[in-house]
């Protein structure tokens, strides 16, 4: 049988004036409670910065005789707060020489519940729009949010933005995926569209992580150096694969940077762009031809298997043969590694599908006001959609003893 709770003599005096208190207002329903509560609330808020204001300035209200000040109590000002009983008016009490600044309820401050902030910052990451997350709290809360409110509660997310952004990284990656995304921004009283330079890295226990996010101009090589080098700068000394998109200077870029990196470019990327041109009653039968070049056993058979593709297209589609041959060096990378390294790295997928969810949350933002905003939102999104990402990849021992056979040199024991 458990033990009933010992009360202490404050928790007494409490439950008396509880008990009291139902005595002489008696409770009929819901509205009843939440009624009575919003009063309770008023009444220990209002009384507590009293209590503050004394402590400030050394004496108590009615208490001039021990007064060793030269600042005084100057009347009230108004506040409404925002409560899970709903919205509940307070007196913030003010003093003549401005000195004040409430810690109960701080300046530009209207919510007395934390649990209505995480509500509003997990409907924001989850893409919910304005005016659906003001029905959703009115719905749950009985309080009525503004946009600027919503602004406000989500503004506060950005220092922790960025100081994920600036965030130490590991030494070595084994795999790191780069890609962009776009969105529109409204720059200069102009919407411009923005690229969202994503990086994705595997660090050597298997677990996938997203290095940063960062909002830049369209995309091109240019950014992209300033991207890993910051990269390096936050630590990453060594990379041993990258899988990135066909962006022209990507591959000089990474060079630069990581000269020792392998690069692979990515074999879905290639796909589309060879083609995107192609008719749709020859796509069926020309893909089936150069599925035989991407899937083969062997570097040697995949260029066997392009000769006989040319052989058979050429005349109709000859550029398509010479785009993989151009582009031969960084498609060919994945042939030198067994089938589980192959599988991770041919494509870039694996960031490819993360900003698929970035798009997702985003669909319904339309043109976003500022690049901060739209950081804001993606890192929201971002640590939405990774807490799902747990523990190592499930074939991670087999790509981890190949890769330390190939890169012996280059990871530590």
């Amino acid at each position: 049988m458990a033990k009933r709770k010992v009360l202490t003599e404050d928790e007494k005096r409490r439950k008396e004036l509880i008990k009291e208190l139902l005595r002489e207002t008696p409770l009929k329903d819901g509205q009843d409670l939440n009624n009575i509560m919003k009063e309770i609330i008023a009444e220990i808020v209002n009384g507590s910065l009293e209590g503050e204001l004394d402590d400030e300035l050394g004496y108590d209200r009615y208490d001039t005789q021990n007064k060793e000040t030269d600042n005084s109590r100057n009347g009230y000002g108004e506040k409404t707060l925002h409560t899970s009983y709903g919205d509940v008016g307070v007196k913030i009490p003010r003093d003549r020489q401005g000195e004040y600044e409430p810690k109960l309820v701080g300046k530009h401050r209207t919510m007395l519940n934390d649990e209505i902030e995480k509500k509003i910052i997990s409907m924001y990451a989850k893409g919910m729009t304005t005016g659906d997350m003001e029905a959703h709290i009115r719905d749950l809360y009985g309080v009525d949010i503004s946009d600027s409110t919503i602004s406000r509660i989500t503004d506060k997310i950005l220092p922790i933005a960025k100081e994920w952004q600036a965030r130490p990284l590991d030494s070595l990656y084994a795999v790191v995926f780069m890609d962009g995304v776009h969105f529109h921004v409204r720059q200069e009283g102009r919407i411009v569209k923005k690229a969202v330079y994503v990086a994705i890295g595997i660090n050597m226990d298997g677990i996938k992580d997203v290095l940063g996010l960062w909002v830049g101009e369209n995309e091109s090589s240019k950014y992209w150096l300033s991207v890993i080098n910051e990269i390096k700068n936050r630590g990453v000394e060594d990379i041993l694969i990258t899988c990135v998109d066909g962006l022209t200077g990507f591959n000089e870029a990474i060079r630069a940077v990581y000269p020792k990196t392998e690069i692979q470019k990515c074999i879905i990327h290639q796909i589309r762009s060879s083609t995107r041109f192609v008719s749709y009653k020859d796509i069926k039968k020309l893909m089936v031809d150069l599925k035989k070049v991407y899937k083969a056993t062997t570097e040697k058979n995949a260029l066997s298997e392009l000769k006989e593709f040319d052989n058979t297209w050429s005349k109709k589609y000859p550029k398509i043969a010479i785009s993989w041959r151009k582009n031969w060096t960084e498609l060919s990378t994945f042939f030198k590694y067994p089938d589980a390294v192959r599988k991770l790295i041919y494509t870039t997928n694996t960031v490819e599908g993360f900003n698929r969810q970035l798009r997702k949350v985003t669909k319904n933002k339309g043109v976003f006001p500022t690049d901060d905003s739209l950081f804001k939102m993606l890192y929201l999104a971002t640590t939405d959609i990774t807490k799902k990402w747990t523990g190592m990849r499930r074939d991670w021992g087999q790509i981890y003893s190949q890769l330390s056979i190939f890169f012996e040199d280059r990871i530590p024991e």
